[in-house]
């Protein structure tokens, strides 16, 4: 039964949200299982939702056009609000979308995302490294979400892992570049598949992803007529991956037809809603919704360069219809005929010293942007307005259309790309135009813009222009959380976030063993979190370890959630380390698991029911583990301990580690006791009552729901156990023939390897 309730954010609550709402969201998938939608919100700093007012892109390094007229580009942005036709997802092959940038596309794109992954998964089985899916794109602003699955290495590859894994990075991209094609799509933004947390060496990488595009659209036998894209866009949001890019791109493609600095060429800014793009081009070229013109007072086409260009594209029709059409303030409508859009605008605007010139440009630019907006159009191209026979200097034009756009960025309510196209050989009106494009940049990432315009959407009249035009309808959503998964999950989301959230002792203890597996990168990341008036301690206690943040206002909370963040990290590096040690051990490809969820009126179900309901708690729901490779790994057990008869046991385990154990088996840093009298090994109860007790489940805890994971249990050859142990102690004088585990007295057992035990059931609770 899935539930999805709403949180309400306001005043600190709010203020928490917009400080680390991405952070939040990972940190809620991780701990329980459930997608977090985070409606109303403006992220101050890592903007992963399609809500927020998107930040700054910076411009294209570089681009090349190949042989095959694809112009690929290099980018510094960041996919989650990247405007393209498709953005490329790496994911792993259970299409699981946790941690950077597959949750950030995830959070931006809505639990959709998730949803269809699993759908596909659960349909149809897990994917092989070096396939790729489609699937639609959710709240992203593109068309689809392109999944592809890179090849993962370890930590520290040698140079035969780099080469292995390069055929499977090659068919990765080839699969995307097939999928492109497959759904006519006109540009794709790809990421660094398999750098980061992946482990694919940076310069290789990008070598391997530069030369596996060039090669598939080189190679005539790849692409047919009418099936080319227009760009592949290269897109990294860190600056030493897009460095890398830039090289790769420049050095691999400078055989190829063209290969220019972007820099000066393709200036690019994001102001709110409206992404503004400086080019070189032809006008009538243009593949935009709208064209816009500017047109002689007499509606003469044949006057001025650029109405002439679209009259000879166009055709004649153009000219008889704009004699007829209606005007509307300073714009006339026609139909494209046969220029590649949907409408032409044309503005008519007055020479420079005519009374209110100035105003009358300024207007025009902006009454074509109302007007596609209540057109429902999504692009718009305008040429260099008023620096022909209309007498306005080449800065002055630039300033007075940039100015237009700017007002207009700071009250549309829907996206909408822009373009200034400079004829190619206008050298003089393109440096004019990039030095305002330059200005803009600065304004764009300046608080007190961001701050106007998050002003402005959220106000009930956002939507409406000031001279009347509107632009949308309704008001801004109210901020608020939602979760949406099962309902054991979302009520216990709900209940840490609201202690969280509405928290006022000033203190957040977090209490988790991966603590112990922070590095040096982790411990410089806590350093960065002390600030005036928070303070932070690790500690070491009885077996258990974790982290105190004490201090005032959000800044506990803000730094108590990043904290999380970077344990549900360590948790997924973690397992994907002991992931690989399982493969290598049983010689395997990949490690599939599922948990089945047992029919309530079946043998499983109603045979442990009765059991339970002696205890307290009152069993809700039983999930069945099938994990092959770890059953491989415990018969390989049984017979290393000669131990033909495992015990059935209990542990009490946090939701946070339900799907680790179901993964990769048993570890100790999951449960530790309240009093590891026995040792710090894996502790197991034989009873539930037992379980309850050694993990002081009713006494002190006080939780709802609780997940206790049945276990078959290789004991052997056990003695008691003392405080302290890391090891069973030898049996005798030869120290290299030790215990298979120790006990706490006849329910009570303690082992300190986790293939030891073997998951079987996962048992959710209520506590009565």
């Amino acid at each position: 039964m899935t539930s999805k309730p709403d949180i309400p954010l306001h005043g600190k609550s709010l203020n928490i949200v917009r400080q680390c709402g991405p952070a939040l969201g990972e940190v809620l998938q991780s701990k329980f299982g459930c997608v977090a939608t985070m409606d109303g919100v403006n992220f101050e700093r890592d903007p992963s939702s399609a809500q927020q007012m998107r930040p700054p892109v910076v411009p294209e390094r570089c681009d090349a056009t190949l042989y095959g007229g694809v112009q690929v580009s290099v980018w510094k942005a960041d996919l989650t609000n990247f405007q393209v036709d498709a953005v490329v997802n790496t994911t792993n092959v259970r299409l699981q979308h946790y941690g950077g940038l597959p949750l950030a596309l995830s959070i931006a794109g809505g639990p959709q995302i998730q949803r269809e992954s699993d759908d596909y998964i659960n349909k149809h089985g897990e994917l092989k490294t070096g396939d790729a899916l489609v699937f639609d794109a959710g709240s992203l602003p593109c068309k689809k979400i392109i999944h592809a699955v890179g090849p993962y290495l370890p930590k520290h590859p040698s140079k035969s892992d780099v080469s292995g894994a390069e055929r499977l990075l090659q068919r990765a991209i080839v699969s995307i570049l097939d999928k492109v094609k497959e759904h006519r799509l006109q540009s794709v933004a790809i990421p660094a598949i398999s750098s980061g947390l992946f482990n694919y060496p940076l310069p290789e990488c990008a070598n391997t992803i530069v030369r596996t595009v060039k090669r598939y659209y080189e190679s005539s036998s790849s692409y047919s007529p009418g099936h080319l894209p227009k760009e592949i866009l290269l897109v990294n949001n860190d600056e030493p991956t897009v460095k890398e890019m830039e090289r790769a791109c420049r050095q691999l493609l400078a055989a190829s037809k063209s290969i220019s600095d972007a820099k000066t060429s393709t200036p690019t800014v994001q102001l709110g809603n409206v992404h503004l793009t400086l080019k070189r081009g032809k006008i009538e070229e243009q593949q935009t919704d709208v064209i816009v013109n500017t047109a002689s007072l007499n509606l003469d086409l044949s006057s001025g360069e650029i109405s002439r260009a679209l009259l000879q594209k166009a055709g004649k029709k153009m000219q008889q219809e704009i004699r007829n059409a209606p005007q509307k303030g300073h714009v006339i409508t026609t139909k494209p005929y046969m220029l590649p859009c949907k409408e032409v605008y044309h503005t008519c605007c007055t020479a420079k010293g005519s009374d209110g010139a100035r105003q009358i440009l300024f207007k025009s630019v902006l009454e074509c942007l109302w007007q596609a907006v209540a057109s429902s159009h999504k692009s718009i191209t305008f040429p260099a307005i008023g620096t022909g026979a209309l007498g306005f200097g080449k800065k002055e034009a630039a300033d007075i259309m940039s100015n237009a756009v700017v007002d207009f960025a700071q009250r549309v309510p829907k996206k909408m790309d822009v373009y200034f196209v400079i004829y190619p050989s206008d050298n003089d009106t393109f440096k004019a135009f990039e030095e305002q494009m330059g200005y803009l940049q600065k304004q764009a990432s300046h608080p007190s813009f961001t701050h106007a315009v998050d002003v402005m959407l959220s106000s009930p009249s956002a939507f409406e222009h000031r001279d009347g035009v509107r632009g949308g309808g309704g008001g801004a959503p109210t901020p608020q959380i939602s979760l949406n998964g099962p309902e054991e999950a979302t009520r216990e989301a709900d209940r840490w976030l609201s202690r969280l959230l509405f928290n006022s002792s000033g203190t957040v203890v977090i209490c988790n063993n991966f603590v112990q597996h922070f590095g040096e990168q982790e411990h410089l990341q806590l350093s960065h979190l002390i600030k005036k008036g928070v303070f932070i301690e690790v500690f070491f206690e009885k077996g258990r370890a974790g982290i105190i943040v004490n201090g005032s206002d959000e800044d506990v909370e803000v730094a108590g959630l990043q904290v999380e963040a970077m344990l549900c990290n360590i948790q997924r590096e973690f397992a994907t380390e002991e992931e690989r040690t399982m493969l290598h051990t049983v010689l395997s490809n990949n490690v599939s698991f599922e948990r089945k969820t047992v029919d309530n009126s079946s043998p499983e179900f109603f045979g442990r029911s009765s059991v339970f309901r002696k205890h307290g708690p009152r069993m809700l729901k039983v999930d069945r583990v099938e994990n092959p490779t770890l059953q491989t790994l415990f018969d390989l057990k049984k017979k290393q301990l000669q131990c033909s008869t495992p015990r059935k046991m209990f542990q009490h385990i946090p939701a946070q580690f339900c799907e680790m154990v179901s993964h990769i088996g048993f570890r100790e840093e999951y449960a530790p006791p309240d009093d590891p009298t026995c040792g710090q090994g894996i502790y197991f109860a034989g009873e539930i009552e037992k379980a309850m007790e050694v993990w002081k489940v009713q006494k002190e805890r006080k939780e709802e729901y609780v997940y206790l994971v049945e276990a078959e249990v290789l004991t052997g050859n056990s003695t008691p156990g003392t405080p302290g142990l890391i090891l069973p102690p030898a049996v005798g004088a030869e120290p290299h023939v030790v215990y298979d585990s120790v006990s706490g007295g006849p329910d009570i057992s303690v082992i300190f390897s986790g293939y030891q035990a073997l998951p079987k059931y996962i048992i959710t609770c209520r506590m009565v």
